[in-house]
């Protein structure tokens, strides 16, 4: 799977807007100057809040899912949230993506080649489009504002999505949740929420990666349903972590006070350094813009005050966040490459906590192509509350 969709995509899609949205990650076009008649200026109609009635997308429709397997061949599953692949082309298009708007989709396409390949070793990848937000809209509201807003129209549909996925899909199978930037929040809205809602399916968590978004102790402390990795073999646990520069001294939009962070390498929690020779390979771009395994590049130590992942070993000046993005990501963030730095560690973790899984929960394992039996009511398609 993983070298059909790295050398299929990559090659179709980055030509067509996922290199965009992976390289400019959030970056807007200058807005055309705007007539002298007030007839030619159209107001952009606001997103939909939390609390608000929000029908979501049909995930029924096959059309509606970046990658859902034909065939059951192992025994765990892996749910997928891509990040931000949507930017506004202008101040006069909508600040949230439309389900089947093409770049949101040739982006994701590249980032379940480049991201969630890491965990394809771990289990049958089900990854649904959703739509998101401009993170350049987004991050200009308060932080109360952004909340209202991406718990509006991105989780309607996530919540609707992972409730098909758990009515249709998943046939009681163990699962791991993976989630980068927007899609590691949509990830906590699925642990805290869904969860709450929905007792037992935490259960089945193996593990949950939320790379490159906070998940705070208070988050924690108020959902026992799920705690953080210690280490690891621990399961039914979030991973999580920001990466940036030694000398970063900014405040990233997707970091909260009182993050928590562990250490990609070592997998620990206590600021223990990890030295670049003992991450087990970062799969990055090189200079023809082709992925490649790269070995003793990045080291990484958890600065505990701040609830970051510090790596000193890499060069900045090439892989921190472009330029273009400044307004968002100061100097010294390495957002694009919390997955990349730690690729293969990152593989080889959730490998290991699903084995562990395993080991303490034999009941769970099962024939993986065993047909799901009765649950065949159509899944409710949900507003996000």
């Amino acid at each position: 799977m993983k070298k059909f969709l790295i050398g299929l995509v990559i090659i179709a899609v980055l030509g067509v807007g996922g290199y965009y949205a992976y390289t400019t990650f959030f970056t807007k076009e200058e807005a055309p100057k705007q007539e002298t008649r007030k007839t030619t200026i159209k107001k952009v109609k606001e997103p939909e809040k939390s609390g608000e009635t929000i029908k979501a997308s049909d995930y029924s429709d096959s059309d509606n899912w970046l990658a859902k397997p034909t065939e059951i061949t192992s025994q765990a599953d892996v749910f997928m949230l891509y990040p931000t692949a949507y930017a506004q082309k202008n101040e006069n298009s909508s600040p949230v993506a439309k389900i089947d708007n093409a770049t949101m989709r040739a982006g994701a396409q590249v980032f379940l080649a480049t991201q969630g390949s890491a965990f394809d070793t771990s289990g049958n990848i089900f990854a649904p489009y959703y739509r998101q937000l401009d993170a350049n809209w987004l991050y200009s509201k308060s932080k109360a504002e952004q909340n209202e807003y991406v718990d509006g129209i991105p989780k309607a549909d996530v919540y609707a999505a992972f409730d098909y996925y758990i009515k249709h899909e998943n046939n009681n199978r163990p699962f791991i949740l993976v989630g980068h930037s927007q899609g590691a929040r949509m990830i906590k809205a699925i642990m805290y929420d869904y969860f709450k809602n929905n007792p037992g399916v935490s259960d089945r968590m193996i593990a949950a990666y939320v790379l490159g978004q906070s998940v705070t102790q208070q988050e924690m402390n108020d959902n026992p349903q799920v705690k953080f990795a210690t280490g690891p073999d621990d399961t039914g646990v979030v991973i999580s972590y920001n990466t940036v520069a030694p000398d970063f001294t900014g405040e990233l939009p997707t970091w909260d006070e009182g993050a928590l962070a562990i250490n990609p390498i070592n997998w620990t929690t206590d600021g223990t350094p990890a030295p670049a020779e003992e991450n087990l390979g970062s799969y990055v771009r090189n200079d023809e813009g082709d992925y490649t395994k790269v070995m003793n590049l990045a080291d990484a130590t958890v600065d505990g005050t701040r609830g970051l992942v510090v790596s000193s070993t890499v060069d900045k000046a090439k892989y921190e966040m472009p330029e273009s993005t400044r307004k968002l990501y100061p100097a010294g963030s390495y957002l694009n490459n919390d997955i990349s730095f730690y690729y293969y560690n990152l593989q080889q973790n959730a490998e290991n906590r699903e084995a562990q899984y395993f080991a303490t929960h034999p009941q769970q394992t099962a024939d993986p192509s065993a047909q799901q039996d009765g649950q065949t009511t159509d899944a409710d398609q949900q507003a996000a509350q």
